[in-house]
């Protein structure tokens, strides 16, 4: 690159941060100051027809008038399958492999299209730096929006499976309460309330308090997690153009962790020993601690400026305090005598987030267009001390002893500091033309700076790293329902950790996306279906180097595939959600191994659920729902054996029951046969989650 674009790329990035700092925040303050003045709109209670938005896309526009993948899970469908976790969200949705390193107590998994998501709480990133990762209380939202494919036009830099928005519960226009109790196997235990009204006196301020706790234990003997979870949010009306709504959350976990890596021999390997029971615990229960403290607060102001222009603002500061001790099994294909390693962690995460974006909508006779324009600017900084011992001991996977190891000595682990800065500029214009043709064309440039210290030896490295995304998108809008699109974007993710095999910062990884599709909406079927075509790569991926188990750059990862995935009403009762999908996805990396087939993705996935009511049959307020989730065959790491893993099937049922107006009892049961399957390879081997039986009870007003 030349010396002339480097310092005009450094200029531009500059004047980006001094224009965020001097002329956005005041703007911001501004606008808080506008003069109050109540203005209450009306809420719908029912649905006449599905019709799906996403705030993610940040434009408001039905997801079947856009040109991209999107799914959407609603609050209905979080409470009808009682999700505990926010990576079980989306196990009736194509495209999305859920939890496949198992059933893990302190981590989220989600595999979208064959690669990682990032997760964002209300349109805020939630950034996760190794093991310091959030958490997202499913409890507390509203819904969970999943945009499909690179995504760095809209948020920057991101990993290329997509951005998984979770969408906190906000006050409501209507008076509403709900108190919650529930009973499981796993000795689960919840209390949970959800309570929203406006504020005595201010008809133009509402509030929402949503609170939980939370025992149960996890698949792993000895394993345990406790939940303290407290979310308060306040609506102001400032004018009848303004609404300023302050959010907040405070969870904090305490438990021991499940650390679910099996070695091939025992789990996925037949052995004269047989195989390992699934909730072996192969760590150090009676050692190992887990200690997580989540904060989050921020605040959305909405501003409509005029007829033609909006402005929206979203703030967001994060801290997530973590103390980890957590010891694990090596693995092993031909002995059960295993060695173990510990991870040590105390420290915190911290993120400021500060979203500015302006929307404009032109209409003339035969055409509608759409302009958003931002600024984004990102502050992330991860402080603690850390320690791998890779020589904590060894234990019999069949007969394991307890209590055989050394304890570390936490005062030599390292104190490490990393910081990650991004300033951003982007813009999109969608036009509309005819009512039928409608466009996309997009771009952003986004400047990171990221630092890696090593205090304790006083090592410390610096480097930036700027970018230009785009994004271009074509769809149809037939008289019938039938949409065809296709569309092309692109995404790329700092690392901020340090190649041990160089010492120098990791490469970017960089990813594109081209998408061909059909999006149905008919008139004769309230619901839609969805097919879409994907063809998208990873450059400069991570793989593990099997000799040494270091992380390297290793080329790219490839993945083609197709989606298709419906919701809708096949009768007035019976509602039916179905998928399928397809994905090839193959690695070919710097290890050796060549082209081949990458590990735990399976090329076939399909699921369907069923939800039927059963008023019009005499059983008023009587729901009953069951589902079929197919997981395909996958394969381990192409760099550590040639192992297939077996396909698997789970069934889960669903029941409810409106006792009155108020009451509601229901009755949920996961993997309702309980299988035994290894959900996937990677090294490691990893068991799925066992049968899950919740009973729940709640009171409404």
């Amino acid at each position: 690159m030349l010396p002339t674009t480097i310092a005009q790329r450094n200029l531009l990035a500059s004047t980006i941060s001094r224009t965020c700092r001097s002329t956005l925040l005041p703007l911001s303050f501004t606008l808080l100051a506008v003069p109050a003045a109540a203005e209450v709109t009306g809420e719908p209670t029912t649905h006449e027809t599905i019709v799906v938005t996403a705030s993610t896309l940040k434009v408001e526009t039905p997801m079947a008038e856009t040109p991209t993948a999107v799914s959407t899970v609603s609050r209905d469908e979080l409470e009808v399958h009682q999700v505990q976790k926010l990576d079980e969200a989306f196990r009736y949705k194509s495209g999305v492999l859920s939890a496949p390193y198992g059933a893990d107590n302190d981590t989220d998994w989600l595999r979208v299209r064959g690669f990682d998501a990032a997760t964002y709480l209300n349109g805020s990133r939630l950034f996760k730096d190794g093991y310091y990762t959030w958490l997202l209380e499913p409890y507390g939202l509203d819904r969970v929006e999943l945009l499909k494919g690179p995504a760095s036009i809209l948020y920057g830099e991101a990993p290329p499976g997509g951005v998984v928005n979770a969408i906190q519960k906000t006050p409501t226009t209507t008076p509403q309460g709900k108190v919650e109790i529930q009973a499981g196997n796993k000795d689960h235990q919840q209390v949970g309330f959800d309570i929203a009204d406006t504020v005595s006196g201010r008809d133009n301020m509402r509030y929402r308090l949503v609170g939980l706790f939370k025992d149960s234990d996890g698949e792993l003997n000895g394993t345990e997690n406790t939940r303290y979870y407290l979310a308060p949010s306040l609506a102001m009306d400032l004018s009848d153009a303004t609404t300023l709504t302050l959010l907040a959350t405070i969870m904090h976990d305490d438990g021991v962790p499940t650390n679910g890596f099996f070695p091939a021999y025992g789990s996925l390997i037949d052995t004269p020993q047989g195989t390992i029971d699934p909730s072996t615990n192969l760590g150090e229960p009676g050692y190992d601690k887990y200690r997580r403290t989540q904060i989050s607060v921020g605040y959305q102001l909405d501003h409509q400026v005029n007829d033609t222009w909006t402005f929206a603002q979203n703030f967001n500061y994060g801290l997530n305090e973590l103390f980890l001790r957590s010891s694990y099994a090596f693995p092993n294909d031909l002995s059960s005598t295993l060695y173990r390693g510990v991870v040590f962690r105390d420290g915190d995460l911290s993120s400021i987030t500060l979203d500015n974006r302006a929307v404009g909508r032109w209409y003339g006779e035969q055409t509608e267009q759409t302009l958003l324009v931002g600024v984004d600017l990102q502050t992330h900084e991860n402080r603690g001390k850390e320690l791998d011992n890779f020589a904590f001991g060894t234990i019999d996977a069949f007969a394991p002893e307890h209590g055989n190891f050394t304890p570390i000595d936490e005062s030599a682990a390292i104190d490490r500091k990393i910081r990650k800065d991004q300033a951003s500029l982007y813009a999109q214009y969608q036009l509309t033309f005819d009512y039928r043709w409608m466009g996309i064309l997009g771009g952003r440039y986004d400047y990171v700076e990221t630092s890696n210290q090593n205090k304790t030896v006083g090592d410390k490295q610096s480097y930036y790293n700027d970018q230009l995304s785009v994004n271009a998108g074509l769809m149809y809008l037939a008289d019938n329902g039938l949409s065809p699109y296709v569309s092309y974007a692109e995404s790329f993710e700092v690392l901020a950790t340090i190649d041990p095999s160089t010492g120098n910062p990791y490469k970017p990884l960089e990813g594109e996306q081209t998408e061909v599709g059909v999006k149905y909406t008919p008139e004769f079927f309230d619901g839609y279906i969805n097919l879409a075509w994907f063809d998208l790569t990873e450059k400069n991926n991570l793989a593990t180097n099997p000799d040494g188990g270091a992380q390297i750059q290793s080329g790219e990862v490839n993945s083609r595939g197709v989606e298709v995935e419906g919701v809708g009403y096949v009768t007035e009762d019976l509602k039916l959600t179905a998928s399928y999908t397809y994905t090839d996805a193959r690695s070919n990396d710097n290890t050796g191994s060549g082209d081949k087939r990458a590990a735990q993705i399976p090329r076939h996935m399909a699921n369907a659920w069923v939800d039927y009511d059963f008023t019009t049959l005499g059983l008023e307020g009587f729901r009953l729902g069951t589902g079929v989730r197919y997981i395909g065959t996958s394969v381990d790491n192409p760099a550590s054996s040639n192992r297939k893993v077996p396909a698997y099937t789970l069934w889960d049922a669903s029941a409810q029951y409106d006792i009155n107006p108020q009451w509601q009892a229901q009755l949920n049961i996961n993997n309702l046969t309980d299988e035994v399957y290894v959900a996937s390879c990677d090294y490691y081997c990893y068991y799925g989650e066992s049968r899950r039986v919740i009973a729940s009870l709640k009171y409404r007003w």
